[in-house]
């Protein structure tokens, strides 16, 4: 069930297909769950780190120049997605998504990250076609969240559409099958595992 807490911090739902993925943990008291917010918060900042709990893809951040970065994400960065499978001619064999907004509430009321990318070119090409299986208009919006003796993982994915009006003919095709999965449901394993990953010891 979705975490109606940080709905109202995610892209408005207009087309295409929607995800919401969500796990939690409960702790003896308040101070172990922040503890483990600390970690997870971490975790999900590190985005380098994610292939290691999603299981299926591999995840690397890249800076605003398109050079490698081996640090915790920041706002503009880039993030190169290697899915299994053959990946598009726009985005030179990967996925890419660009980091869109970082948010960090850290007070007595209210303790979250997230973080919202959405699909964009290959950060190196002068192109301005999305570089991804996804239109443009789809976003994944990534929470950690502390309330009380409680910790939250999310991912909330929405206006979902497979990016088949542009680019070459073979990416199109590529497109239509890998989103058509997507709206399918074989994405939900890897985010469940990813919020999953999150929050493990």
């Amino acid at each position: 069930m979705a975490s109606t807490n940080n709905l109202s911090k995610v892209p408005e739902q207009i087309c295409g297909s929607e995800m919401d993925v969500v796990d939690e943990r409960t702790f003896d008291s308040e101070e172990e769950a922040l503890k483990r917010y600390l970690i997870s918060s971490e975790r999900l900042l590190n985005v380098n780190n994610w292939g290691l709990y999603a299981g299926i893809s591999a995840f690397q951040l890249i800076d605003s120049h398109g050079v490698r970065a081996q640090r915790l994400a920041e706002q503009k960065d880039y993030i190169r997605i290697d899915i299994p499978g053959p990946g598009t001619q726009a985005g030179m064999g990967y996925d890419w998504v660009r980091i869109e907004e970082i948010v960090r509430i850290d007070d007595v009321k209210e303790r979250y990250v997230l973080i919202t990318v959405r699909p964009c070119p290959h950060p190196l090409s002068d192109k301005k076609e999305s570089a991804h299986f996804l239109k443009d208009s789809a976003t994944s919006t990534f929470i950690v969240r502390q309330k009380g003796n409680v910790v939250y993982a999310e991912e909330h994915g929405r206006n979902e559409l497979p990016n088949t009006s542009a680019g070459s003919f073979y990416d199109k095709g590529r497109n239509f099958f890998v989103g058509m999965a997507a709206k399918m449901g074989l994405s939900y394993p890897q985010w469940s595992s990813l919020v999953k990953g999150l929050l493990a010891d």
